[in-house]
Formats: C-alpha cells, sequence, structure tokens
C-alpha cells in the first residue's frame, strides 16, 4: 500500500513537472487555432527563456489574420527587447488598410522606440496637433497672437531617424513669425488668415520629419501689445536720460568753473596786501593816502551794515 502511494505521488510529480515544462495547453490552443508549431519549440523557447505566451497568442493574432508571420521572426524581434504584440497589431492594421508595411519594417520602428501600432493609426488617421499661442509682429509694430492647428499624417518610410511633433510645431511657428512679420499692417493678416496657411504650406516644413503636414488652419488670432509704440516710448525715455546726463555734465563743469574763478579773486584778494606794503616802501603810496583808503573802507562797511540791518527791519515788519 505504501508502495502504492510512492510511486502515484511521483506520477504526479513527473506530471506537474511535465506540465510546467511542456505547455502542453498552449501547444493546443496553438494547434487547434491552425498555427503550425511543434512542442520541442514551445520547450525550446522555454529553454531560451523566452515566455511562449509572448509569442504564441500574437502567433494566433496573426494567423487568424492571414498575415506570413514566421515564429523565429517573433521570437527574435522578443529576444531583442521589442514588443510583439505591438509589431503584428501593426501589421494587422496595416493589412486591412492597404499599407505596404513589412514584419522587418515594422520591428525596426518598434526597437527604434516609436509607437508603431500609433503610427500606423495615425498613417490612416490624421492626427491634429495644436500650437502654442505664438506671437508675431507685423511691419506697423502691432503684435498678434496666433493659434493654429495643424493635421499630420504619419510617414512611414522617414519614422526611423524623423524628427518628431515638436519639429513640425516649431517650424510651423517660424513660418507663422516670418508671414506675419513680412505683412505691411496688421490688419491686414487679420482680413485674410488663410494666407497664412499658403505661405507656410509652401515652405515644406515637414522636409525630414516623420509627418506629412496635410493642412494648416488658423484658429484664432488675437491682438496683442503695439510693439511699435513700446519701442518708441523706450526710445524717447532712453533720449530723456541721455539729454539729462549731457546738462547734468554741463552743470558740473559751470561749477567747476566758478569755484575756478572764485579760486582766483581769493588769490588776487591775497596779492593786494603784498603789493601796498611794496607801494609803501617803493614810495608809490604815501601815508595819508593808505589812511584815506582806510577809512573810504570802514565808510562803506558802515553804509552795508546799515542798509542790511534797515532790510531785515523791513522783512520783519512784513
Amino acid at each position: 500500500m505504501t508502495t502504492t502511494i510512492i510511486i502515484a505521488a511521483l506520477i504526479i510529480l513527473l506530471l506537474v513537472v511535465f506540465f510546467t515544462i511542456i505547455p502542453v495547453g498552449m501547444w493546443i490552443s496553438a494547434v487547434a487555432s491552425g498555427v503550425k508549431i511543434s512542442i520541442f519549440t514551445l520547450v525550446g523557447m522555454k529553454l531560451r527563456r523566452v515566455k511562449p505566451a509572448k509569442i504564441v497568442d500574437p502567433m494566433i493574432k496573426a494567423t487568424k489574420a492571414g498575415l506570413d508571420v514566421k515564429t523565429n521572426q517573433l521570437e527574435a524581434h522578443y529576444l531583442a527587447g521589442g514588443n510583439v504584440d505591438s509589431v503584428v497589431n501593426a501589421l494587422i492594421a496595416a493589412e486591412r488598410a492597404s499599407m505596404n508595411l513589412s514584419f522587418e519594417q515594422a520591428s525596426a520602428i518598434d526597437l527604434a522606440g516609436r509607437d508603431v501600432f500609433e503610427a500606423v493609426t495615425m498613417s490612416v488617421t490624421p492626427k491634429v496637433i495644436e500650437t502654442p499661442q505664438i506671437a508675431a509682429v507685423a511691419k506697423d509694430g502691432i503684435e498678434l497672437l496666433v493659434k493654429a492647428r495643424v493635421t499630420v499624417r504619419t510617414n512611414i518610410d522617414h519614422l526611423i531617424g524623423g524628427a518628431g511633433e515638436a519639429t513640425v510645431l516649431a517650424r510651423v511657428g517660424e513660418g507663422i513669425v516670418t508671414t506675419v512679420g513680412s505683412a505691411q499692417t496688421h490688419s491686414s493678416v487679420l482680413e485674410n488668415p488663410d494666407d497664412i496657411s499658403k505661405v507656410v504650406l509652401e515652405k515644406g516644413l515637414d522636409s525630414g520629419t516623420a509627418y506629412d503636414i496635410m493642412s494648416i488652419d488658423i484658429a484664432d488670432i488675437d491682438i496683442g501689445r503695439n510693439i511699435g509704440a513700446n519701442l518708441q516710448s523706450l526710445q524717447a525715455e532712453a533720449n530723456t536720460k541721455i539729454a539729462q546726463a549731457k546738462a547734468e555734465e554741463r552743470r558740473a563743469m559751470a561749477v567747476a568753473l566758478e569755484q575756478e574763478m572764485k579760486a582766483e579773486v581769493v588769490k588776487a584778494e591775497a596779492d593786494i596786501p603784498r603789493a601796498m606794503a611794496e607801494a609803501l616802501r617803493s614810495g608809490n603810496l604815501g601815508v595819508l593816502d593808505y589812511y584815506n583808503l582806510k577809512n573810504v573802507q570802514a565808510d562803506t562797511k558802515m553804509k552795508n551794515d546799515i542798509g542790511t540791518g534797515v532790510m531785515q527791519y523791513v522783512e520783519n515788519k512784513k
């Protein structure tokens, strides 16, 4: 009895190990779906550390969609770090849309970091991307704030190495600024906003990008600042500051000149006593003449003092 139990336990253990190593259920599902894959291939996937479900499930979808995809191709793409399910979905979508997309091209796009299924979807159904508000100034100095909607479609052939949405938006913004900047007046832009779309489209802005620009539609135009008037105001303010600086320079020079003249007067007054002493020694000035000069100076000082006192008295009375 004990031996029978041990044998039964061993059989159960072997069955568990067998079904763990060999995905029999997955093999049955694959065969029932028409996928030609051997059970030894599934065991090999296990040994190569490839999850069979990551290969078998996309293989079933591809077979049901009528695609000619090999198991080795899917396994190689999985081992390279690609998203097998996304590639198969993209191939199915491309086949339904009658697009010429090979497995090699789809897997290369996926390995490049692009969402290949989204790329195929955008190629069938164009996507609308909106630019931020772009400020541009016409020749009359009026600023216009422009928003545009850009309809793009994926260019599968240029998807690898092609620039993304940010580049497309930047080029469209550059085209809008150039077009508005070349307009004589802002009113002409407001009257014919479709001229912006025509000029921008003619520039071939989608060159070197992963997208084809289908159309550019001006969504909104707002009037911004009067840049010309602001510049003139700033220029006038700058001119005023320059004039003030020059006036201050002239005032400083005048003050300096006045100080120099005062210094010359003080110097001349300092020479008077020496000149009088020299005149007395040489006999050119007599003692009586000197005293008469002193009397005249004292008389003049007295009159000045009296005049000053009278003026102060009159001011106090007021």
